[in-house]
């Protein structure tokens, strides 16, 4: 408890004396100048420009990797009391996502 006190006492005053303490070395070293795993230059610019296709394409996946998520208690639904229902809204979800899909190809998103 004392050390603390001190260090607190002491710590402001010498604090000026030493900057090289308070700030982050001015020249940075093959660590900081090398590209993270990405590629991307870690000192330019973060505002790169973003393909909208990507994008999109990022999104079709994620939609298509929920319909996964979604169908993956079938099995275990189909032992229900009623299997039919389970699958006719099974099957309505894979309808609904196959139309999905069909449009987007057509309209010319998946190029």
């Amino acid at each position: 408890p004392y050390s603390m006190a001190l260090e607190r006492i002491l710590f402001p005053k010498h604090a000026p004396n030493h900057p090289k303490l308070l700030t982050s070395p001015n020249k940075p070293g093959p660590g900081k100048l090398s590209p993270y795993e990405c590629g991307f230059d870690p000192l330019g610019s973060a505002r790169l420009p973003f393909s909208i296709r990507f994008f999109l394409v990022a999104i079709l996946f994620l939609l298509f990797d929920l319909e996964i998520a979604l169908l993956l208690p079938l099995p275990w639904a189909i032992q229900l009391q009623s299997p039919t229902t389970t699958l006719s809204w099974a099957s309505l979800l894979i309808l609904l996502l196959t139309l999905g899909l069909v449009y987007k190809w057509i309209e010319g998103g998946l190029e």
